[in-house]
């Protein structure tokens, strides 16, 4: 390519919502962490030490009993409560601002297990409730 001589209409989006292709043989559930598997595919926050924590998965989609990329899955990159994990895994106000570890498709811990865990995203509270994380690129 060579550069422009002229204006360009540039399209945006806002780059909140992403639209995967689903992994193979997974179900998930609306409200749930997703993640993206290293071939590019959403699926459901696991142990796991190849994933990238997106968010919140924002409808029930089951592919179970398909291929990869037989369905698409709708992941809301953003700032959302997850449960927080216990014992020695229990994040903390103190851990505010850094990295908390997907343990499932709703909880997040501490640490990464002895480089088993992928990261969900940043601590951005803690609460009575769970943990507030901040999720995304």
């Amino acid at each position: 390519m060579v550069a422009l001589t002229a204006d360009r209409a540039t399209p945006d989006r806002k780059g909140e919502v992403l639209e995967l292709p689903a992994a193979a043989a997974k179900k998930f559930f609306a409200g749930a962490l997703g993640a993206l598997d290293a071939a590019g595919r959403a699926t459901p926050g696991a142990v796991a030490t190849t994933l990238k924590g997106l968010g919140r998965i924002e409808a029930y989609v089951d592919n179970s009993a398909g291929a990869a990329g037989a369905v698409s899955v709708r992941i809301r990159m953003g700032c959302f409560r997850w449960m927080n994990s216990a014992s020695g895994d229990l994040i903390t106000a103190a851990d505010i601002g850094a990295d908390c570890f997907i343990v499932d498709d709703q909880t997040v811990a501490k640490t990464n297990g002895s480089s088993t865990r992928s990261v969900a995203g940043k601590v951005v509270d803690v609460d009575a409730l769970g943990v507030w994380v901040r999720s995304g690129f």
